[in-house]
């Protein structure tokens, strides 16, 4: 008979991984990867906020369910489009869901007492911890990847990314390497939201580079899991990046900056068709 994990054991994973005291880490996690645990799978987020305590931060991409961000992106019928701009519900950060596809435990997160959410509809974050509301403040609608974000706040104050048994294709910190980078031909998306304004539902318009299909033509099909297995091929045993057991998931903890450093080169070279 196979036991249950505990919190306990899930903390003490977390920090042999190398997550201590006062991280800040953003976290791309399957439940089904990391197996039972006693209490529920409320205990995974909750171990890795007491694995950075005192003074650390988890934080998680929201985003928000399908169809609060579609208007625009020729992704649906005129018919379909038109429903959902007569039909769709203001976009409540606090109450709408979290996207179903980021996985059960981003929605977990966000329901649990003293999450902080930001105030992007695409692209919402949840963060919990020691330095939440600052991380979560001013999350533009607008190039909702880029500067002055939650992504930049990461990535310039020594952030870290866990991942636990997730899909590298989907690690979100690689749209602000795609945002920041400087390579041309990029590839611009606008989209409509809506949101309450003065007590009336309002569609504000938003861009990005696009973060569905991929920002350049270049980009394979799973580009970001490629740049991700790159950098932990070359990175592995480095203070960038560790691996290990969290349960039974197989788990990364990688430095976010250079992470970013890493991406930037290889988009640049793909972007651009240099030799590698």
């Amino acid at each position: 008979m196979t036991l249950p994990f505990t919190r306990a054991q899930l903390i003490a994973d977390l920090r042999r991984l190398g997550l201590g005291a006062g991280d800040l880490v953003m976290v791309h996690a399957s439940v089904r990867s990391v197996g039972a645990v006693l209490g529920g799978p409320d205990e995974i987020h909750q171990a890795i906020v007491d694995a950075v305590s005192p003074g650390g931060t988890m934080a998680m991409l929201l985003g928000c369910p399908n169809g609060y961000d579609d208007v625009g992106r020729g992704i649906h019928t005129p018919e379909e489009e038109a429903q959902i701009l007569a039909h769709m519900p203001a976009f409540d950060k606090h109450a709408t869901r979290a996207n179903y596809d980021v996985g059960a435990l981003a929605e977990m997160f966000r329901t649990w007492p003293g999450t902080k959410v930001s105030d992007s509809v695409a692209v919402r974050i949840g963060a919990r911890g020691a330095r939440a509301d600052w991380f979560v403040a001013e999350h533009p609608q607008t190039w909702p990847f880029g500067r002055g974000t939650p992504f930049e706040k990461l990535v310039e104050n020594g952030g870290k990314v866990l991942l636990l048994g997730s899909d590298h294709d989907e690690v979100t910190l690689l749209h602000y390497a795609e945002s920041i980078a400087d390579f041309p031909d990029k590839i611009v998306r606008t989209f409509s939201v809506p949101v309450m304004q003065d007590g009336r539902r309002v569609w504000v318009t938003c861009q990005e580079f696009d973060s569905s299909a991929g920002a350049h033509r270049n980009w394979s099909e799973r580009q970001f899991a490629e740049i991700v297995d790159d950098f932990i091929g070359t990175q592995s045993g480095t203070p960038a990046c560790a691996k290990g057991k969290v349960g039974n998931s197989e788990s990364y903890l990688l430095g976010a900056k250079a992470l970013v450093d890493h991406a930037i080169a290889i988009m640049v070279r793909i972007a651009t068709g240099e030799a590698p």
